[in-house]
């Protein structure tokens, strides 16, 4: 009889079986095989919110195949993913099947490569009840503020609206900063700024004007800029301090499910999503010439940053043999996760640490390579030294005013020479800078003299990569949580993505509104963030899963209970969304609207006037066919393709997305097709041109 180990993915359970052979069988159970029901709230909330758990539909016959393996199997090990989410199916599974859950049956693998499935199976223990209760608790409150909360919404502004204790939050903050910009007050501000020469030296660096009798010099308007240049004239540019000093510039730590996420949208322009399906791939193990399938990556739903004595020890003599010795530091370093973190996981890093991503580029597709070599060289780069900055820092005195100047030169790369930071905003990236040898009582020649005029600008809206930093920030959800939440509160029409930026629409502005008003809670940060607490309290141990669903579920019957009383009789009424579309019918301006299929373009005399039209996206491209215009339109899963807008007349479609530039050879449209092997070509019929992808472009896939 062979053993049986069920895990979550058939990718998964590929590579597992590599390393297992021949005695043990590996199955998939494709996700969660058990739920809660879809059409009612199945939640016994009068007997301890006893969850009412339902086959899922379609899932009928796997279950039956892994009962029937199970039945004559001599063991079973359950090794779905080790985290909560995890832990639940494993539980269901041992359920159904009809496990001993005393018997230890649950094996973890932190890493899908043949050291860390022997680990794993090396060290079987019983399921984790506080990891599943947890789990549960999550999933009924969740379940709860939907089934509760939803029809209201639907009731009171729109069908098809949804609220959550993640997402409602999420929601409300990108409406605040929508409010923020929309109130700032811009307040002009000059500075003056210098180019000047040293003695002998041609090239001209810059300088700041910044004091005068030893108070910093702030200038509000032109008049007054105007004033300080007619006291500057004629005065001589005399260096009063030169400083030297040498910077140490320390690496980032390895990744976290959040700033993987953060980094891949700044760095690759991932969306969230995008980012943890790829790690998935990455994880799970993909076919590597040389190698078979093998997991590259750690398990990537983690927010510790703990690295194990054996990947240090290798990552260290990696290092050491490629860079040389002056690249390491006096010791490894080592990183402390936040006092929030769940440490079950080790941080995401390569599995194996001397495999370059060079190693693997052409067994992998462009996705799983981009982020691999993020991973890669991000992980490598924390057990680097520090890069090392000579920098110079001076003060120029003119008459009773001061003005400075800075530069530096890199003395020794360090880390930088792999991996560098993006940086939150343009204002915070240097440049290196060397200025010439200065001493004091140098006189300088100005080579240019003159105000400027500046605008305090209001703040930037949330960017994916910004929101999951503000959500960690806050302790809101948890890291498996942020791609989701982002997907949802995108396709319930709360949110719409302006290039990268996060704006809210209209009906998200009225439903944050709505629900400040009525369900100041649930749209809490702090609220929330004690919510998540809890859960992580009922992961350790410390708290029932039941009293904490008591307690939330009192208060809020009582809040729901007091909204509907004070919505009686009343509707909120969502604004029309008016556009610059001329109605050729009548010459009324149009306006967005939602219907059953989703935003659709009216006139805005309904019902006087009641032309309709779609809302089409251009793409610049044009037709290699009959030269009509190239739409981005949307496929029935939401996938976004490419057509004529002659259709039906015209059948052009295609998934490669137009580009602007022109054929080189016929003058038609080009295509850019995505993904592994991507390249440039002509759908012009005869032609044939094609072209890889210049280094220049990449970066439109990015913005998909």
């Amino acid at each position: 009889m062979s053993k049986l180990v069920i895990v979550e993915s058939p990718a998964k359970a590929k590579t597992i079986q590599k390393y297992l052979g021949k005695d043990y069988e590996v199955l998939a159970s494709n996700g969660h095989v058990r739920d809660l029901p879809k059409s009612k709230l199945g939640v016994d909330v009068d007997n301890g919110f006893t969850p009412q758990y339902t086959e899922i539909k379609g899932k009928e016959a796997l279950v039956k195949t892994l009962k029937k393996e199970a039945k004559k199997s001599e063991m079973v090990y359950l090794a779905t993913d080790p985290d909560r989410e995890g832990e639940a199916i494993s539980w269901h599974l041992a359920d159904i099947i009809g496990l001993d859950m005393d018997q230890p049956n649950r094996v973890t693998f932190n890493e899908i490569t043949k050291t860390g499935i022997i680990e794993g199976m090396s060290n079987p223990r019983k399921i984790d009840l506080n990891l599943v209760n947890a789990q549960q608790a999550r999933r009924i409150l969740d379940r709860i503020v939907g089934y509760k909360l939803s029809p209201f919404l639907w009731r009171k502004v729109r069908k098809g609206l949804s609220a959550g204790r993640v997402q409602s939050v999420a929601v409300r903050l990108i409406v605040e900063r929508e409010r923020e910009i929309n109130s700032f007050q811009s307040e002009e501000y000059w500075t003056i700024d210098a180019e000047l020469t040293a003695k002998g030296v041609r090239k001209a660096f810059p300088a700041k004007l910044h004091s005068k009798n030893g108070k910093k010099v702030t200038i509000g308007n032109e008049e007054a800029a105007q004033k300080i240049l007619e006291e500057l004239q004629g005065q001589d540019f005399v260096v009063d301090e030169v400083k030297k000093t040498v910077r140490k510039k320390s690496p980032a730590p390895p990744f976290t499910t959040s700033t993987l996420q953060q980094e891949a949208s700044k760095k690759l322009g991932f969306q969230a999503r995008r980012t943890m399906m790829v790690a998935q791939q990455l994880y799970e193990g993909v076919e590597v010439e040389g190698l078979g399938a093998v997991g590259l990556i750690t398990y990537m739903r983690t927010d510790s940053l703990r690295i194990s004595a054996e990947a240090l020890s290798e990552t260290v003599k990696f290092i050491k043999d490629a860079f040389g010795e002056n690249y390491l530091p006096s010791s490894p370093r080592i990183y402390k996760s936040k006092k929030s973190a769940q440490d079950a996981h080790e941080c995401i890093r390569p599995t194996m640490p001397s495999l370059t991503p060079d190693q693997v580029k052409s067994s992998l597709t462009s996705d799983q390579y981009k982020l691999y070599k993020l991973i890669w060289e991000r992980f490598i780069a924390c057990q680097m030294a520090n890069a090392l900055l000579d920098a110079v820092s001076v003060k120029i005195a003119v008459g009773d005013y001061v003005f400075t100047a800075s530069g530096f030169t890199v003395k020794f790369d360090g880390y930088t020479r792999l991996y560098e930071m993006v940086p939150e905003n343009e204002e915070e990236e240097e440049q290196p800078q060397a200025l010439p040898e200065l001493a004091k009582g140098d006189v300088l020649h100005v080579k240019k003299l003159q105000p400027n005029q500046h605008f305090t600008q209001p703040p930037a809206r949330y960017t994916e990569a910004s929101l999951i930093k503000t959500l960690e920030e806050n302790g809101i959800g948890r890291p498996s949580t942020y791609a989701p939440t982002i997907t949802t509160i995108i396709n319930r029409g709360y949110v719409e993505r302006e290039k990268r930026s996060l704006k809210p629409t209209v009906l998200g502005e009225v439903t944050t509104k709505l629900m400040e008003e009525q369900f100041k809670s649930i749209v809490d940060t702090d609220f929330t963030a004690h919510m998540e607490q809890s859960l992580d309290e009922v992961e350790e141990g410390k708290q029932s899963w039941v009293k904490i669903l008591e307690d939330f579920y009192g208060e809020f019957s009582e809040i729901l209970a007091q909204a509907e009383k004070n919505m009686e009789g009343t509707r909120v009424k969502v604004p029309d969304e008016e556009t610059d579309i001329v109605c050729e019918l009548c010459g009324r301006k149009m306006v967005i609207k939602f219907g059953r299929f989703g935003k659709f373009l009216a006139c805005s005399g309904f019902p006087e006037c009641r032309n309709t039209k779609k809302i089409v996206q251009e793409t610049g491209g044009t037709c290699p066919v009959c030269g009509k215009k190239v739409l981005a339109k949307k496929s029935k899963n939401g996938k976004t393709y490419y057509g004529c807008e002659g259709f039906p007349e015209c059948q052009f479609m295609t998934w490669d997305k137009p580009l602007e530039e022109k054929c080189p050879k016929c003058g038609s449209s080009l295509f850019r097709k995505m993904g592994r092997g991507g390249k440039i070509l002509c759908h012009k019929e005869g032609c044939g041109y094609e072209a890889p992808v210049p280094k220049k472009s990449t970066k439109e896939s990015n913005d998909e």
